[in-house]
């Protein structure tokens, strides 16, 4: 379904990704993992088209992306999580998801009062937002809530786009030890339903080994090792670049 082929990108002198070529197909959960300053946040955004490539496509069902914006790319079926949160915090929770439905059901240029006014939609909303534990939220100022709500509310928006690409770049990052499961079910959920692509980076190696069925390890910009998650975890290149053992001599 999605494919990056000799995927590059260049920063005057600085190789930031170099040459990376994956293909990935529904049902599947990939953990993109590697060393600070890999790349692997680079690489997401030229995915969904955040930054331009250098050299090298972007291909969704065989289309090619690479010269597409990202917000053409989120319509095509590619959701991206971000790093750090991405919302509108002047808005309630239910007002972000709420236009997040209106926008995948685009549903005209006043979607904003549209939005709050079709019951459709706000249902729409509210199950997004049940789904993810935050119904009891759905009032609630964004700019107020927690780290890890923002976070869940974050995965919300994707859900409400129905992507058939979930990227999810360190979704647990900065939550407390009760919240994380509820992202982990969350995506072990979407993983399930067969027919979507799904991209994780994360640091946390038993997060990892729950739910990848396959690890890519990028290191430099370039991608390293692809495989099954012990094959690639046991092999040398990433005990020494990604957990730092020193290979055998």
């Amino acid at each position: 379904m999605l494919e990056t082929r000799d995927l590059t990108i260049r920063f005057g002198g600085h190789v930031a990704v170099d040459g990376v070529s994956c293909a990935f197909a529904p049902g599947t959960l990939t953990a993109v993992v590697g060393p600070n300053g890999a790349g692997k946040t680079t690489w997401f955004n030229l995915i969904s088209g955040q930054l331009r490539a250098s050299a090298g496509q972007v291909l969704l069902d065989g289309r090619d992306l690479t010269s597409l914006g990202p917000a053409v790319r989120a319509r095509l079926g590619l959701g991206r999580a971000f790093q750090l949160t991405n919302l509108f915090p002047g808005l309630s929770t239910l007002e972000n998801v709420r236009l997040a439905v209106a926008a995948r059901h685009r549903i005209g240029h006043v979607f904003w009062q549209t939005a709050a006014r079709r019951r459709d939609i706000t249902d729409a909303a509210m199950a997004y937002l049940e789904r993810v534990n935050l119904a009891s939220r759905a009032e609630a100022a964004v700019a107020g809530l927690s780290h890890g709500d923002q976070r869940k509310l974050e995965v919300a928006l994707m859900l409400a786009l129905e992507p058939r690409v979930f990227m999810f770049d360190e979704p647990t990052a900065g939550m407390s030890v009760d919240e994380v499961p509820v992202i982990l079910e969350l995506i072990a959920g979407i993983k399930r339903q067969a027919d979507k692509v799904i991209l994780l980076v994360e640091h946390k190696m038993d997060v990892v080994r729950s739910l990848a069925d396959r690890i890519v390890v990028l290191h430099q910009g370039r991608l390293v090792a692809d495989g099954a998650p012990a094959e690639v975890i046991a092999s040398p290149i990433v005990q020494e670049a990604y957990l730092g053992i020193p290979a055998a001599v």
